[in-house]
């Protein structure tokens, strides 16, 4: 096996590299760095980005604030509790005000000198929401609980189920990108979308009691909007139709990009749903339609049925499918 690390001096002088490939590696990352850079709006911090490992602690803490006994694995008896949520809070606030304080930082340039308690603004404005955010949790584990028949206990949706995490995220994340701190939020909605699958931009509003079925492949788009008691299946998409900046549309279609969901919809799985339509109340999309228009409430929309072929017709066609045709 090759040792690489001989291809480097000790006293890393790079002029004194061998021509070889880690030598000629370097030159290229070189190269490539100051092209990318030569491109880039250095008005921004970049070494002020905020961590993404740090904001996964933050809502680990604040897990464990919001459900001591069953994410934060509280113990003790009950008078002890709100001592246990209060070290968890402190802890997740702290980290959280210095990370918001990093973005602040990278726009700092771009945008103007921020009041010097501004992330602590953010926080303790997002502190007051807290209560909110715990309860729009709850809704959205009893819909998944009512709506699926092999859940045995809320405590397993809370725990297990991709929806109900990425539920958790997202109501963590719209309530930060709401307050002013965009990349954040973004970041904790990221987290969110490796661990489940399911990909919802913390700017989409989304209603109380909403339930993610499975859920690997959602993506929910920015600027979607989606009601009460909504009930989504994998794969199913409330996209744009266009990249911004792609098309010569309207304002409000620039800025109003996804779908908006009515109350009491049901999207089955591979449904595709672009641009700024809405789909009416207590209204059905079966599996893999595919909608560019709105749907009035109380509508059915389902692709054809599969067609059962007859016997010759289906050999002639299985043969053909394994290259056995004549």
């Amino acid at each position: 096996m090759t040792d690489y690390a001989l291809d480097t001096p000790r006293d890393h002088d790079v002029s004194a590299l061998p021509p070889r490939t880690v030598g000629d590696a370097i030159a290229d990352l070189r190269a490539a760095r100051e092209e990318w850079r030569s491109r880039q709006d250095e008005s921004r911090d970049v070494e002020s980005f905020p961590s993404r490992t740090a904001l996964e602690r933050v809502v680990s803490l604040l897990a464990a604030a919001l459900y001591p006994r069953r994410l934060g694995h509280f113990r003790a008896v009950a008078a002890e509790e709100d001592t246990f949520v209060v070290a968890k809070l402190l802890a997740a606030l702290t980290d959280l005000e210095r990370e918001i304080g990093h973005e602040l930082g990278y726009w700092q340039r771009e945008a103007g000198a921020f009041e010097a308690d501004h992330a602590a603004t953010i926080v303790r404005l997002f502190t007051a929401t807290l209560g909110d955010i715990r309860r729009l949790i709850d809704s959205d584990v009893e819909a998944a609980f009512l709506g699926d028949p092999a859940a045995r206990s809320v405590d397993e949706i809370l725990v297990c189920y991709p929806g109900a995490i990425a539920s958790l995220h997202h109501r963590i994340a719209h309530e930060l990108n709401n307050l002013g701190a965009p990349i954040v939020a973004r970041l904790i909605s990221e987290i969110a979308n490796e661990r489940t699958g399911i990909d919802i931009h913390p700017g989409a509003q989304i209603g109380a009691r909403f339930f993610i079925d499975h859920g690997t492949g959602v993506v929910i788009g920015e600027t979607a909007i989606i009601g009460a008691r909504v009930r989504l299946y994998q794969h199913v998409t409330l996209g744009a139709r266009s990249p911004v900046g792609a098309t010569r549309d309207d304002v409000r279609h620039r800025h109003a990009r996804h779908p908006i969901i009515g109350d009491d919809v049901v999207v089955y799985a591979g449904a595709t749903i672009l641009g700024r339509v809405t789909i009416g109340a207590r209204s059905t999309i079966g599996g893999n339609v595919w909608l560019l228009s709105d749907v009035p409430e109380d509508s059915v929309l389902v692709q054809p049925e599969a067609v059962r072929l007859e016997r010759k017709a289906g050999l002639d066609l299985r043969d053909t499918l394994l290259g056995q045709s004549a």
